[in-house]
């Protein structure tokens, strides 16, 4: 789901909802049109039309101009994601520089200059500045939106202006390919949760050496791969708790847990309840049995 609104001449602030795994994104070479993203919620990654890739997670912030992702896959490694993305068209700013800026000396085609030199996005790790630039926009009331959206992009434009990207730090890219080649990795480990994988065996099945298979499966999933699939496991057996009536020690099993009792100390560990609880709360309550598992998801 996309809101969109032009909040300046020039300036066009979309609040986004995705709820998916990954799909393709198509439109025109904008090469004068500077596009901003801010991660709220989520993860999001892009591959771009360069070979290269790059994560935000919650109060990231990535810029790059729009014929960098003219043809790109976006993908949500953790199914869903809520930011904003901001498009500053430098052309119509060049003839309508907003007031309050005109002392300021902006100058669009020198600021796509400055921060996407060579079309390369730009991407930065959450920081304060970033934060208060837009971590309030999720939370003030809706009719004082408008006025926040733009005097934030104000705010926005002026914080882009003074930044020197050569004096930041960087999120790392990386090179399309490797990310594939993780999303393969990150299907194949949880398309049959029974069975577990070491990360000698994945490397040596997908010829990939287990440094570069730690780092980027940290860098797209955002935790190491042990961490990441604890909790997926537990997850998934929320999922069966609510949804079937399997006995304790089936689930267990269907989750890659040896015996009950590992699996009841491993779901204690993430959602501070045990299985049993967890199940008959689900169950006291009435809710919808896949509601369930959202209305305790945010244990984990």
């Amino acid at each position: 789901m996309k809101d969109s609104l032009e909040v300046l001449p020039g300036i066009e602030l979309s609040v986004i909802h995705f709820h998916s795994e990954r799909f393709t994104m198509h439109h025109e070479l904008f090469s004068d049109v500077l596009e901003v993203n801010y991660c709220h919620r989520g993860r999001i990654g892009w591959d771009m039309r360069d070979g290269s890739s790059v994560f935000l997670g919650a109060g990231d912030l990535e810029i790059h101009t729009m014929d960098c992702c003219a043809d790109s896959t976006i993908t949500l490694p953790l199914g869903g994601y809520e930011g904003i993305t901001v498009l500053f068209d430098m052309e119509v700013l060049e003839d309508h520089v907003p007031e309050l800026l005109k002392d300021a000396g902006l100058n669009g085609r020198a600021l796509l200059k400055k921060l996407c030199p060579g079309q390369t996005p730009l991407s930065l790790p959450a920081s304060p500045e970033i934060s208060g630039i837009f971590s309030c926009l999720f939370e003030v009331p809706q009719k004082l939106l408008p006025s926040y959206y733009r005097i934030k992009m104000l705010e926005l434009l002026l914080y882009l202006e003074q930044l020197k990207p050569s004096h930041v730090n960087r999120l790392t890219s990386y090179q399309s390919e490797l990310t594939v080649l993780i999303r393969e990795i990150h299907d194949f480990i949880t398309a049959d949760l029974s069975k577990r994988f070491t990360i000698e065996e994945l490397s040596k099945k997908y010829l990939i050496n287990t440094t570069t298979l730690k780092k980027i499966f940290k860098a797209v999933y955002e935790k190491p791969i042990a961490a990441y699939m604890k909790e997926y496991r537990i997850r998934q057996a929320m999922l069966l708790l609510s949804q079937t009536d399997d006995s304790m020690a089936d689930i267990a099993g269907q989750v890659g847990y040896v015996n009950q009792g590992k699996f009841t100390q491993a779901f204690k560990e993430q959602t501070q309840m045990l299985p049993t609880e967890y199940r008959k709360r689900c169950r006291l309550r009435k809710v919808g049995r896949a509601d369930c598992r959202n209305e305790f998801s945010n244990t984990l």
